[in-house]
């Protein structure tokens, strides 16, 4: 299948977080192929390195990776610094960081709540308020994506501090909309539904759980982190100038049924 070229994206200064695995490195080869300047952090140094060398093979340039946990936020935006002094302003910052470990609620502590939030909430929040400071003083707009999830939608049990994070992305999104939109800066979040994903193979994922998705969802076929992407790159391009404040939900028509089926 061929897919969308945007004109708009190239040469055009990316931020992805959680960028060295899963739905991360596919977004950071799709802006690669957009021919932007892609900027990512992770945890895992020798997967954002095994990253930049493959993209690098494909002729890719403006390539940039930093090993960063996003829940020490002063290191975090120090990054974003370093960024914007290297290529200019980041136009295009998606808060992806995350994990979505289970945990039953009888074993919360105060301590694992805290950590929960801090790694799939918190750092979407001064991440975008670091580009947005650089971008008014560039006096430049910008796209900025939230990284949801469907999982708070459907009740997911097992999930409380990860669902609770990304059921307030939601809100943090219309908030920020409202607030930046004065500045052309638009504010959009990216709801995955069932992604297939090395992790999620790895741990949870069988052919049972493949059938289970299959039979709930409207399309049938199991999604991957390329609908992700392609996706994301429509709410970061101009294609989209007139979206702002939304949740672009993309899960095969998942969210349409309960958790129960």
């Amino acid at each position: 299948m061929t897919y969308t070229t945007y004109p708009s994206l190239r040469g055009r200064t990316v931020f992805i977080s959680g960028g060295s695995s899963g739905i991360g490195a596919e977004l950071v080869r799709a802006f690669a192929a957009q021919a932007s300047r892609v900027a990512f952090c992770g945890t895992r140094a020798e997967g954002g390195d095994a990253l930049i060398a493959e993209l690098r093979a494909t002729g890719a340039e403006d390539l940039l990776y930093e090993a960063c946990d996003v829940r020490d936020i002063a290191a975090l935006q120090a990054m974003l610094g370093r960024i914007a002094d290297r290529w200019g302003a980041i136009q295009v910052l998606v808060n992806n960081a995350g994990r979505d470990d289970r945990h039953a609620l009888d074993d919360l502590t105060p301590e694992y709540w805290d950590n929960c939030l801090a790694i799939n909430l918190r750092h979407q929040v001064f991440a975008t308020q670091t580009v947005a400071r650089q971008l008014k003083a560039a006096k430049l707009s910008g796209s900025i994506v939230n990284m949801g999830s469907i999982s708070w939608m459907r009740g997911r049990p097992n999930l409380i501090g990860y669902t609770t994070s990304k059921a307030a992305i939601s809100g943090m999104t219309r908030t920020l909309a409202r607030e930046l939109g004065v500045d052309g800066i638009r504010v959009n979040a990216l709801v995955p539904g069932a992604i297939v994903t090395e992790r999620q193979t790895q741990l949870w994922r069988n052919a049972e759980e493949d059938q289970r998705f299959i039979e709930l969802q409207c399309l049938k076929f199991r999604l991957d982190s390329t609908h992700v992407a392609r996706s994301t790159l429509f709410l970061a391009s101009d294609d989209s100038d007139g979206i702002t404040g939304q949740n672009l939900i993309v899960d095969a028509g998942l969210a349409q049924v309960s958790v129960a089926g």
